[in-house]
């Protein structure tokens, strides 16, 4: 599962790939870096395509690299281009949406 062990208070997602888990995490570096690679869009329009469910495998994965990023891996996104995602693209998709809700959403009761 995309959750289990990730600190969701610290904004964290767990996910496995490769057989290897990874902490994932949007940290204003990644945040700035993800930002970069969207080009002429925002982030705002980013979460909204999240929330209208019409994002796309481009969204998820730069999401991906961008959580894994932001905890620690040095890798590209084209270093994801054959890994195995332990629960495939649905999982994934959980990820990336996770990381958006947690960097995103306000705490209870802030």
């Amino acid at each position: 599962m995309a959750e289990a062990g990730g600190n969701p208070w610290a904004g964290e997602v767990a996910l496995v790939i490769d057989g290897q888990r990874h902490v994932l995490k949007l940290t204003l570096g990644a945040l700035a870096e993800l930002e970069a690679g969207l080009e002429s869009d925002t982030l705002v329009a980013l979460v909204e395509r999240f929330e209208q469910g019409k994002f796309s495998t481009r969204d998820v994965l730069m999401l991906i690299v961008a959580g894994l990023r932001g905890g620690g891996w040095q890798g590209r996104a084209k270093d994801l281009l054959a890994a195995e995602i332990e629960g495939g693209p649905m999982m994934a998709t959980k990820a990336a949406a996770g990381l958006l809700v947690r960097a995103f959403a306000l705490p209870e009761g802030g």
